[in-house]
């Protein structure tokens, strides 16, 4: 039974007969429009954006198999937020604010990836990236939305697998993130603040003595990376 596969990147939703695909195919004797319907489907979520598709076609009896390739939960998650990175300490931080609708979304394109045996498991799966990158889903840490789906509170969104925004849940999650980055801005001054006076009170001591003060006072990594660089790193600038 000899096999062959084409690779090729489409954007999600729009592949077409047109090359690089239907040539690529042709040779192989597969329904080249069939195909493209299929690959269709399993990539209309994915739109605007390019996905790695891999088609393997059995040669001797023309069946085929369609695999989509997906940019990690992560990449995705801050795409469907419309933020650039997650948290820097997801405990004490909250970047952005996601429908329980943009999660299945989510589930529903990596779901060839995802451990879970059906869409409700899978959406946990996402919970749990989200609640690792400060992102609330439903107004609640990600953490408490499992807890929620697993009462069955979100039950028929998933269901019905529902991957659609109204325009009114747009505004209202746009209007929560512009919110939660305020926050986040406010809490930045406020850690450095707290990090320069706790430096000028500790003129004359070491390096590490200082990044340690800093730690014990819970001030976020970053904050003190770049108030209290290592001696190491001193001595390179």
């Amino acid at each position: 039974m000899a096999k062959e596969s084409v690779d090729v990147l489409i954007e999600g939703g729009k592949a077409t007969a047109a090359p690089p695909l239907g040539p690529a195919l042709g040779p192989l004797g597969v329904n080249i429009g069939q195909v493209v319907v299929d690959i269709n489907k399993k990539t209309e979520s994915f739109k605007g954006m390019q996905v790695p598709v891999k088609v393997t076609v059995d040669t001797d009896t023309k069946a085929y198999d369609i695999s989509i390739g997906t940019p990690p939960a992560s990449a995705l998650i801050k795409k469907e937020a419309g933020v650039a990175k997650g948290a820097s300490n997801p405990l004490l931080e909250k970047v952005a604010d996601l429908s329980i609708v943009q999660v299945i979304k989510i589930a529903k394109m990596k779901e060839d990836n995802l451990l879970g045996k059906n869409l409700t498991q899978k959406v946990k799966e996402i919970l749990g990236t989200c609640q690792s990158m400060g992102i609330l889903v439903e107004g609640t840490p990600a953490n408490e939305t499992v807890a929620a789906v697993n009462a069955g509170k979100f039950a028929e969104e998933i269901k019905l697998e529902k991957t659609e925004l109204s325009a009114e849940e747009a505004k209202k999650l746009n209007e929560e993130k512009a919110r939660l980055q305020e926050e986040l801005k406010a809490k930045r001054d406020e850690y450095l603040v707290m990090a320069k006076n706790i430096l000028a009170s500790m003129e004359g001591k070491s390096s590490n003595e200082k990044r340690k003060k800093l730690e014990d006072a819970d001030i976020p990594a970053p904050i003190i990376q770049e108030v209290a660089p290592t001696e190491k790193e001193e001595k390179k600038s």
